[in-house]
């Protein structure tokens, strides 16, 4: 089996290209965030998923998580593995600095979370979990809240949960049941929830878990929910554990994939009643839980990055090293020599590099809407990054199920053996495209309130500055980034071309809308990560001129840009057609025809 190497070159020249590092890292309270300390805080990340993580993935995944009486044992080495995670800092890097933590940019931090989900995605996924509950708390919660729980959490002696989903409330959250009674200060939760994420272990000592309910006076629908914090533990004045809460983990799911990440069915209230309390005001719950979901959000996309990039460097491992038949290319007897396995090579590794310079440049743009100085450059990057996560969610987990299957497909028959690894990244991979808002939620969210709130102002923008980029790159001198250009130009225009469509039928044809949604998000990050892939390109060719750089990584660049053009973007005038004109196939039939 490989060995997981976080690939820092690309990770570092895509967070300066295309996320604006040094901008970044100048803005008011990053002064000492410096690019060699960005390195330093790199390579250390990589040292640890490397040496840690990676090899307790694989055991992990066959053994997985166990449940017995209510109580949750985690796979072999993992609590080992998230002592010596925490111990280093790893836990609160992400987090404000108020409550211990290390208050890095989002961009640093992207890059540092996507090695966590390259070499263990079951580990990171209760960091990740952990850090969306703390946001949701600190964005919403009482002093009160905020000082009893966010330091143990960021420090990660004690981890979070999200506790939305209910056998009959998934997506559908109006049908929610749980309910919450008040009692003194604090309230008294009843209900049963299910797909909790490290909703028990024993990694930590206490579970937080963000628990949503109606309170008896609650109206219907979603506008009757309330958001309210249920420790595992009840938690003193000073601080320390008290009793056990009235709340219990009932069974762990048996799952297709993420085996080592324990998703627990919960019940809260079979006694007294769970105590629980409200965060933010009564009948907000869902405004504040979706802070936590757009956070979760964006990182399950960057989840299709990190098993994308891993799958990727299982079937490279593999295909350098296994000798079958006579190879067409020369260098070597491996497979790799085959031209259809090179071709599936290079597309893994152009639709990935296009992948991770999406989800940084929305890391970096949410940097510039934090902590811009400027208040116009803040609202514009805010408007971006919110139009940005359904796409980063969307299309990076749904190109990192055709990028695993190709790491399988490398390996032939012996990756569809367990044995070799490769199997695991494609069932990892399959929940993403689900859980935190399935693709078609995240396309008519796109579609929906991202583009035809705002009359497609911000689209229509991004779309002027592509444009402006592919215009210049039809006159480059070198002429591989001028077919990237021209290829970037003609994509982009299928790009308007469907936007248009949708916002000229949002209001009459919604449900013609809806049926393109999907087909339209995949237009969209296919067109973004096109352009993306065409800025590196013309980066990298520019410190080649220049005669600096690593002259191999530098002229890569500009081959996958030229990949990516040539076998993706050129799919783009594919999914504006079935936009604009697939609905009537899509709706034909009638329910009882299906």
């Amino acid at each position: 089996m490989s060995t997981y190497a976080a690939p820092l070159r690309d990770m570092l020249f895509t967070m300066k290209e295309v996320g604006g590092l040094d901008a970044v890292c100048a803005q008011p309270g990053h002064e000492e965030t410096t690019p060699d300390v960005v390195e330093a805080i790199l390579e250390e990340a990589a040292r640890f998923a490397a040496g840690e993580l990676d090899p307790i993935n694989y055991p992990g995944d066959q053994q997985g998580a166990r449940w017995a009486d209510g109580a949750v044992t985690a796979a072999d080495g993992f609590r080992a593995a998230y002592e010596a995670f925490c111990a280093n800092g790893w836990h609160g890097m992400p987090a404000a600095t108020e409550w211990g933590g290390q208050g890095l940019p989002t961009l640093v931090s992207t890059a540092v979370l996507e090695m966590w989900k390259s070499s263990n995605m079951a580990f990171s996924l209760c960091q990740m979990l952990t850090l969306g509950a703390v946001e949701a708390i600190a964005h919403h919660g009482s002093d009160a809240l905020k000082r009893r729980f966010l330091a143990p959490m960021v420090e990660g002696r004690w981890t979070g949960t999200m506790n939305l989903t209910e056998p009959q409330a998934g997506s559908d959250l109006a049908a929610l049941r749980s309910r919450a009674v008040p009692d003194g200060d604090h309230y008294r939760v009843f209900g049963s929830k299910i797909f909790i994420t490290w909703g028990e272990h024993d990694l930590a000592e206490n579970i937080v878990h963000l628990v949503l309910a109606r309170l008896p006076d609650a109206p219907p629908g979603v506008k009757g929910i309330s958001l309210f914090v249920c420790p595992k533990f009840l938690v003193d004045d000073d601080g320390s554990l008290g009793a056990r809460n009235d709340l219990a983990c009932t069974s762990i799911e048996h799952k297709l994939g993420i085996h080592a990440s324990p998703t627990a069915s919960m019940s809260f209230g079979e006694r007294e009643g769970a105590i629980g309390y409200l965060v933010g005001e009564p009948h907000q719950g869902l405004a504040c839980m979706f802070t936590m979901m757009n956070h979760a959000r964006l990182n399950v996309g960057l989840e299709g990055v990190g098993i994308a990039e891993r799958a990727y460097q299982r079937a490279r491992a593999y295909a350098l090293e296994r000798v079958q038949g006579r190879p067409l290319l020369s260098g070597g007897k491996a497979i790799a020599g085959h031209p259809d396995v090179r071709r599936m090579l290079m597309d893994m590794k152009a639709r990935t590099e296009a992948m991770r310079a999406l989800a940084y440049f929305c890391a970096g743009q949410m940097d510039r809407a934090h902590g811009h100085p400027e208040a116009a450059e803040r609202a514009q990057a805010t408007a971006l990054v919110e139009l940005l996560t359904p796409i980063v969610k969307g299309w990076c987990t749904d190109s990192a199920l055709p990028i695993a299957s190709d790491g399988l497909q490398v390996h032939g028959g012996m990756g569809y053996v367990e044995e070799t690894g490769a199997a695991q990244y494609l069932r990892d991979a399959r929940i993403t495209t689900i859980y935190e808002g399935t693709t078609g939620i995240q396309a008519n969210d796109l579609i929906g309130r991202k583009l035809a709130r705002d009359g497609g102002r911000t689209m229509g923008a991004l779309i002027r500055r592509i444009d402006g980029d592919a215009r210049r790159l039809l006159d480059a001198h070198d002429p591989g980034l001028a077919q990237v250009g021209r290829a970037l130009h003609a994509a982009v225009h299928t790009l308007r071309d469907g936007a248009d469509w949708l916002l000229a039928n949002s209001v009459e044809r919604p449900e013609r809308c809806a049926a393109g949604a999907v087909p339209f998000l995949r237009l969209a990050g296919t067109v973004l990560g096109g352009w993306l892939s065409a800025r590196l390109a013309e980066a990298a060719l520019a410190q080649l001129a220049a005669g600096g750089g690593d002259t191999a990584f530098l002229s890569a660049k500009l081959a996958t840009a030229r990949h990516y053009a040539a076998h993706v973007l050129v799919a783009a005038p594919m999914w504006r057609d079935i936009v604009v004109a697939g609905a009537d196939s899509t709706l034909a039939l009638a329910d009882e025809q299906l």
